[in-house]
């Protein structure tokens, strides 16, 4: 998980795709899960049923919605997410990247030859609680963005049926070596 400052209270993100949830069909369309329910992170954190509930019930009364971003950058929109729901297994995300956006067309050509496969979700932690194993269960979450990304925090997860299996220590060694590199460049 990494965090950025955004005022007084810091922006936490969480990187996941999910085993073949996340699809990119007709042209520029895709949908997959940002996030699930009860599944640990590699920061230790699992999302609770009902999480996010609160904050789409606000954006929706305030006619607003959930960005999609590219790789969390803030001026980097690449598309509009026209559903954004709970459901039982988790976050469920639908939209369109905009082709007309040059960071758009990137992410549609970079997903249609599988070099992209992650989503991840932007947000503040409302309630949480630690257990006495150290994971943090996230109650309530103000939903800011999801995005699409390279490297996810659910490393068993996958972009399209299609896709080959990663080895999940494999997959976790490799995000905690990037980790270590963006620190160190930092």
């Amino acid at each position: 998980m990494s965090y950025r400052s955004g005022g007084s209270c810091p922006l936490e993100t969480k990187f996941c795709s999910f085993d073949g949830a996340l699809a990119l069909t007709e042209g520029a369309a895709i949908a997959g899960y940002a996030s699930l329910f009860g599944a640990a992170d590699q920061g230790g954190d699992v999302v609770q049923a009902g999480a996010y509930s609160v904050s789409l019930r606000r954006l929706a009364t305030a006619g607003s919605g959930v960005k999609m971003l590219w790789q969390h950058d803030p001026t980097k929109p690449i598309g509009v997410w026209d559903e954004v729901r709970e459901d039982a297994r988790g976050l469920y995300v639908k939209g369109r990247l905009l082709l007309d956006v040059q960071a758009g067309r990137e992410a549609h050509v970079l997903m249609e030859a599988g070099a992209i496969d992650g989503l991840s979700i932007g947000y503040r932690t409302v309630r949480a609680e630690k257990t006495a194993g150290g994971r943090r269960l996230l109650h309530e979450i103000e939903l800011w963005e999801v995005s699409l990304v390279t490297f996810p925090m659910l490393p068993e997860a996958r972009v399209g049926a299609d896709s080959v299996d990663l080895d999940p220590d494999l997959a976790r060694t490799l995000a905690e070596t990037f980790r270590e590199a963006r620190q160190m460049l930092a």
